[in-house]
């Protein structure tokens, strides 16, 4: 490929990169509009858990098909998914169609989040040239995940929140038309027999455990045991599969190195744990405190920029400290953030949502830094790229199955607090006091109740979060006791 060719190409990979950060800030902004305008604020936490399991499940797959096929058809064909379910989101009626749209999205989501990175070690074969594109491409998200919250609020304000969507429309199309133009590249030919009893049990799996965890509190509790106990199943299933297939999705061989586990555990911990700032703040700003979608959406800007800035200082701070310590102050960083939710009451002010999301910022940003070169040091040079791959795996599962959580506590608060009124508050008025808009429809008296009910879901989703990065902070202690000879030699 020429100069000219390449520029292109890494022109279109930022864009794609744009497209999804801002996909990824903009429904957190959007998500009171949506669930007010949809009726579905008890399947607030399925609209963020059926996206991470689609990009969960599926990415692994997308990188398959592209040993199969090329990284060019499938780079295009995950746009394609992406956009046309961005359209489907946008015309979404009921919320069940919305959430089908999205679980697509999602699944899209996961070939243009992770391909990526394979075709930039293929455009760019020298080590110097790739870590610039990668940090164009870091950049990028950053600047997404800031103009994500300001778009979309406005958005939100001054169309509705069904063009968050269609925005994503001209830009997939002119993204997909530049990969088309300029990315030169040959099918490649993989003679290997692909795993696809492993990639469907383990879609199964993940899907039916999901699934099951979410109707706690909705469906019988016998629905949740069958459900969880079938996805087991099909796990423990897999595993079998997986150790007699040629290819398989996930190696055997990377679960027997112990350290590489500890850094798949605490990054479990540290992205279930933080996601429900970056999921439930924009909701806290707009129910609690009746601000509109633009000034719900200006929390995450602390949390966009301190992730940036320690993000460039990390690498100079793990040439002067253990990655234990690191840890340990990014968990303890994301641990302040949460406690602050905690103690403050439905009124806090706006300022302190400001702070929480930048200590939360300043969390994430290091650990994922300090964990991700970790996980590349703890892994053999034969499986440092497989163990990349699942470490991104690791935290969208994280994610997708506290996400689900989440929204259970929330459920299950909320339909306790409304029957403790008698009547006088309904899940379908809970429905509107996200929305600034609809929340003015509401009886005047009975506003500061509803505030109360929704802040009784958002208290318990802060406790449950901060009691699981507590648990990561005492993981991380074990760890870097239990395994100190071994982490010393490898620093």
């Amino acid at each position: 490929m020429t100069r000219k060719q390449i520029t292109w190409v890494t022109v279109a990979l930022l864009l794609a990169n744009i497209v999804s950060g801002m996909d990824a800030t903009i429904i957190t902004t959007a998500l009171p509009a949506i669930v007010s305008d949809l009726h579905g604020i008890q399947y607030m936490g399925w609209i963020v858990a059926v996206f991470l399991l689609g990009m969960a499940v599926f990415s692994p797959l997308w990188g398959k098909l592209g040993e199969r096929t090329s990284n060019k058809l499938a780079f295009q064909l995950g746009l394609v998914l992406f956009i046309v379910s961005s359209a489907f989101e946008g015309m979404a009626s009921n919320i069940y169609y919305f959430l089908l749209a999205r679980f697509f999205m999602g699944i899209g989501a996961g070939g243009i989040g992770s391909l990526p990175y394979i075709i930039i070690g293929e455009i760019f074969p020298k080590y110097y040239q790739r870590a610039k594109a990668l940090g164009y491409i870091s950049a990028s998200w950053s600047t997404a995940t800031v103009l994500g919250p300001l778009v979309g609020g406005w958005i939100v304000d001054s169309l509705s929140w069904h063009w968050i969507f269609y925005i994503n429309i001209p830009l997939g199309v002119v993204t997909i038309l530049i990969v088309q133009r300029f990315y030169q590249t040959q099918s490649n030919k993989v003679t290997s027999q692909f795993d696809y009893a492993g990639a469907v049990l383990m879609t199964g799996g993940l899907a039916l455990i999901l699934l099951g965890i979410q109707l706690i509190g909705m469906a019988p509790l016998l629905w949740t045991v069958i459900l969880v106990g079938l996805g087991g199943v099909c796990l423990l299933a897999m595993k079998r599969v997986e150790r007699a297939a040629v290819d398989p999705i996930v190696p055997g061989r990377i679960f027997k190195n112990k350290l590489l586990i500890a850094d798949f555990i605490l990054f479990s911990l540290a992205w279930g744990g933080g996601i429900a700032i970056a999921n439930y703040v924009p909701t806290w700003a707009q129910g609690l405190l009746a601000t509109t979608a633009l000034i719900g959406g200006l929390t995450q800007i602390p949390n966009a920029l301190s992730n940036m800035g320690i993000a460039q200082v990390s690498p100079y701070l793990q040439t002067r400290y253990q990655a234990g310590t690191l840890i340990f102050w990014g968990l303890f960083a994301t641990l302040v953030s949460l406690v602050v939710l905690v103690v403050s009451g439905f009124a806090a002010p706006f300022w302190v949502l400001l702070i929480a999301c930048f200590f939360s910022g300043l969390g994430s940003g290091l650990i994922f830094v300090i964990l991700q070169v970790k996980v590349q040091q703890d892994a053999p040079p034969a499986d440092m790229a497989i163990a990349t791959s699942l470490s991104y795996l690791v935290r969208i599962l994280a994610q997708t199955f506290m996400s689900s959580l989440y929204g259970v506590i929330m459920n299950v608060m909320m339909f306790r607090e409304v029957q403790a009124t008698h009547g006088r508050v309904t899940m379908a008025m809970m429905n509107k006091i996200s929305d600034v808009q609809a929340s003015r429809t509401l009886p005047p008296a009975l506003v500061p109740t509803m505030r109360r009910i929704l802040h009784s879901g958002l208290h318990a989703i802060m406790v449950v979060a901060s009691l699981v990065i507590l648990l990561g902070i005492g993981y991380n202690w074990w760890v870097s006791h239990h395994y100190q000879s071994q982490v010393t030699e490898q620093e």
